[in-house]
């Protein structure tokens, strides 16, 4: 297995017709929601076709809506060969999905034999619910509105403390000097009802992920109790 880092062009030359499959997030979530360059996206999906490697692009944390469009590789104009799917997608309820062609899924009927499936996989009350949430989703313009809230959030989030702003729709990502400084914060936001917490991969940044449904009220009284705890912890 290799990495690759965004935006590095001349890393893709590691992919060649021995590479099974690159495996990627259109935005990197824990690390602080960095998103790449569209050149280089669009480099990635040209060598895996050269190659004759499969893209995988994992968006569990940014399907559904949540960057504004159903899917974030769609901002990319590149469409993967496999794409991931979790958390939104149930509605609330545990669910699941690897998407991708007839040819491409066939494969998994050998070697073994169903060798893939759950105990609970497909579960009728899951697949309902996500279901329910893909189409309220869609029937309610829900993604319409998170451009905006978007840069609500940026345009309100100024304080000395915060170093940076990384968002995409509402996946949106503020870092701090420290992991211990963030933390505090957070705490501070917690007892006064904004749940919050930090990335896996860049803890000294603080994690903003409401639901698309959020108010521009409620979006105003989140911002000023996080400027509060910047203003007020040690």
């Amino acid at each position: 297995m290799t990495h690759i880092n965004h935006n590095d062009i001349e890393g893709l030359s590691c992919i060649d017709d021995q590479t099974a499959c690159v495996i990627a997030e259109p935005i990197q979530a824990e690390r602080g929601v960095l998103t790449p360059s569209v050149k280089w996206m669009h480099a990635l999906r040209q060598r895996c076709n050269e190659t004759g490697t499969l893209l995988v692009l994992d968006e569990i944390q940014t399907g559904f809506g949540r960057t504004g469009t159903l899917f974030s590789f769609e901002q990319f104009g590149i469409v993967p060969d496999m794409l991931l799917l979790g958390k939104a997608i149930g509605g609330g309820m545990p669910l699941g999905a690897l998407v991708s062609s007839r040819d491409n899924l066939m494969h998994f009927t050998e070697g073994p034999i169903l060798g893939h499936i759950t105990t609970f996989g497909g579960h009728p009350v899951s697949c309902a619910a996500g279901n329910a949430a893909l189409h309220y989703l869609i029937d309610e313009k829900l993604m319409d509105g998170v451009p905006s809230k978007s840069t609500l959030f940026e345009s309100l989030l100024k304080h000395p403390r915060i170093l940076s702003f990384n968002a995409s729709g509402l996946l949106i990502s503020i870092e701090f000097e420290s992991f211990e400084l963030n933390k505090k914060i957070i705490d501070y936001c917690i007892q006064r009802g904004v749940f919050t917490d930090w990335f896996l991969f860049a803890s000294q940044c603080m994690r903003i992920a409401p639901p698309l449904i959020i108010s521009e009220e409620q979006i105003k009284i989140a911002c000023a109790i996080i400027l509060e705890g910047c203003s007020t912890v040690n």
